[in-house]
């Protein structure tokens, strides 16, 4: 079961302190090819998405995946 909200009940000002933890870039909200949620890195060299499970944003490297240009 996934939300469709990136991070809901996860304030705005705490969100906006995450980072990813591969590039250290910051992250916005998006959705993945599931449709489910994720935290998708702005970083132009190496963007990763982070799936967010029960509102839970899932920040491990081994959970990322590259994100591909549309």
């Amino acid at each position: 079961m996934g939300d469709t909200a990136a991070a809901p009940g996860l304030e705005p000002w705490a969100r906006d302190l995450l980072r990813c933890p591969v590039t250290g870039a910051t992250l916005v909200e998006g959705t993945g090819p599931d449709g489910q949620a994720e935290l998708v890195s702005t970083d132009p060299d190496n963007p990763l998405a982070y799936p967010v499970r029960d509102g839970i944003p899932v920040l491990l490297a081994d959970e990322a995946r590259p994100v591909t240009a549309r």
